[in-house]
Parts: C-alpha cells; sequence; structure tokens
C-alpha cells in the first residue's frame, strides 16, 4: 500500500529541520513551533543541554508516524464506507 500523507510529513519534517540546520531561522522560531518532541523537551529539561541531531530526527520521526496515523485513518474510512 502506498502511504502519501506520510510521504508528505515526513518531508515536511525534513524540511523544516533542513530550514533551520540552513540559517534562514536563526533564532528557531519555526523549529520550536512545529517540532512536536521539541515541546515536550522544553517542559522537562533546557533545550540547551538537548543535542539538536537528536532532535531533528526525533522531528522527522514524529511527523512519519503522525503521517502514518493519519494514513490508517484514511484507510478505516474508506474501508468503512464501502460496507
Amino acid at each position: 500500500m502506498f502511504y502519501p500523507v506520510t510521504l508528505a510529513f515526513t518531508l515536511f519534517g525534513a524540511a523544516l529541520c533542513l530550514f533551520n540546520y540552513s540559517g534562514y531561522d536563526p533564532h528557531n522560531v519555526f523549529l520550536f513551533m512545529f517540532s512536536v518532541p521539541i515541546w515536550f523537551v522544553e517542559l522537562f529539561t533546557d533545550i540547551h543541554k538537548v543535542n539538536v541531531w537528536f532532535m531533528y530526527l526525533l522531528t522527522i520521526l514524529s511527523y512519519a508516524v503522525i503521517g502514518y496515523l493519519a494514513d490508517l485513518g484514511i484507510k478505516r474510512l474508506k474501508s468503512w464506507r464501502h460496507l
């Protein structure tokens, strides 16, 4: 089965990390707004003590999981309508 939403969300997460890494987001505004793992890290520890590459990896993985769950929901809705 092809997972288009998973692919789109994963690419969005990768683009977000690349945008932050490129330096066009000097104050990390976009990364802090759109990265779900960073929201939780900020609650429990200082963000400067966490490895940035680990945060990039978690951001991409979290968007992949969100996209996969969306694809599963779409698949379920499509199969439910055909009953």
